[in-house]
C-alpha cells in the first residue's frame, strides 16, 4: 500500500495539468491562480504534499474533492456499489463459466470441443473490453432491444456489463483449469483412483479437480484485481455511475485527491483479494495446514 500510494502521487503530479488553472478557468488571471494553488497546498515540494496527504489517508482522511469540495471518502462511498456489483457479477460469471469450460476441454483433450473452447479463449483474451462493450450494445441493446444501453437500473442493465467485462477473464480462468486438470489427472492418484473403479466424473470432481483449483484460485484473485481496473473502461462504455467513471471524470478535470483516494481503495481491494487466497489455499490443499 505505501508502494502503491507513492507511485500514485507521483504519477499523478507528473502528470500535464494544474487542477488550479482547471478550477479557475481559462479566464483567470495568473495572481488568482496562483491564489488557489496556495489555498490547495499544491505550491508546497512534492516531498512535503505527500507527507501531509499520507498523514490524512493513515487516519482514513483521503481529503476533498478539489471540484464538488466534498470529502473524498463520501464521493467514493456514493460510487463503491455499484462498481463492487460489477465486478463481483462479472468475477462468478468468469468463474463459472471457466472452470466449467476449463473441465471440459481437458476431460475432452484434443475433440472438437476442446478446439472451439480454446480458439474462443483466445479470443476472449485478445479482444478489448470497449470494442466487445460497443458490439453488445450495437447487438443486444440496438438491433435486438433485449438489453438497455447503459446505465445502472436493476439486473438487466448489469447484464451486458458483466459479460463485456468478464470475457477476457472467462479465457484466461478456462485456460488455466485446463492446464492445470491435464496435469492433474497425469499424476499416480488419479490412476489409482480409476484402478479402483471409480467413474470418470467421480475422478475429475472428487479428486483431480479439488487440487487443479489451487493455481486457478491464485489467477481468479488476480483476474478480481483486473476486473476493478476494467471497470472504469466499462462503465465509461456503459454509462454506469460507478467508482469507475468518477475516476475517469476526476482525471479530466484534475482532480488529485479523487483519483488518489479511488486508487488507494482499489488497491486496498486487491491487497486483500490476494490475503483472502493466501487463507483460501489452505482449504484446497491439506499440504499448506500440515506445514
Amino acid at each position: 500500500m505505501v508502494a502503491i500510494s507513492l507511485i500514485v502521487f507521483g504519477l499523478l503530479h507528473l502528470a500535464p495539468g494544474d487542477p488550479a488553472f482547471v478550477l479557475a478557468g481559462e479566464d483567470a488571471a495568473p495572481a488568482d491562480i496562483q491564489q488557489i494553488r496556495v489555498n490547495l497546498g499544491l505550491n508546497k515540494p512534492l516531498y512535503v504534499q505527500y507527507g501531509l496527504w499520507a498523514s490524512r489517508v493513515v487516519r482514513g482522511d483521503l481529503g476533498r474533492s478539489i471540484i464538488t469540495r466534498r470529502p473524498v471518502i463520501t464521493e467514493i462511498r456514493s460510487r463503491i456499489w455499484p462498481t463492487t456489483e460489477l465486478a463481483t457479477a462479472a468475477m462468478v460469471l468468469a468463474t463459472v463459466l471457466g472452470v466449467i469450460i476449463g473441465v471440459v476441454s481437458a476431460t475432452y483433450q484434443y475433440s472438437f470441443v476442446d478446439h472451439v473452447a480454446m480458439v474462443g479463449a483466445l479470443l476472449g483474451v485478445s479482444l478489448p473490453i470497449f470494442w466487445v462493450g460497443l458490439m453488445m450494445i450495437f447487438l443486444f441493446s440496438v438491433e435486438l432491444r433485449w438489453f438497455p444501453t447503459g446505465g445502472a437500473a436493476g439486473i438487466r442493465a448489469l447484464v451486458l456489463p458483466a459479460l463485456a467485462l468478464g470475457a477476457a477473464s472467462v479465457a484466461i480462468i478456462a485456460r488455466m483449469t485446463r492446464s492445470s486438470l491435464l496435469e492433474v489427472i497425469r499424476q499416480d492418484f488419479t490412476r489409482t483412483a480409476r484402478a479402483k473403479g471409480l467413474s470418470a466424473r467421480a475422478v475429475i470432481f472428487r479428486h483431480a479437480l479439488r487440487n487443479a483449483l489451487v493455481p486457478v484460485v491464485t489467477v481468479i484473485s488476480l483476474q478480481f484485481g483486473y476486473l476493478l481496473g476494467g471497470a472504469v473502461v466499462t462503465e465509461t462504455v456503459f454509462s454506469r455511475p460507478g467508482l469507475g467513471r468518477m475516476l475517469v471524470d476526476a482525471i479530466r478535470s484534475r482532480d488529485f485527491p479523487v483519483v488518489q483516494g479511488g486508487l488507494m481503495i482499489l488497491g486496498a481491494a486487491f491487497v486483500v483479494m490476494n490475503a483472502a487466497v493466501d487463507v483460501l489455499y489452505a482449504y484446497l490443499d491439506p499440504r499448506v495446514r500440515y506445514d
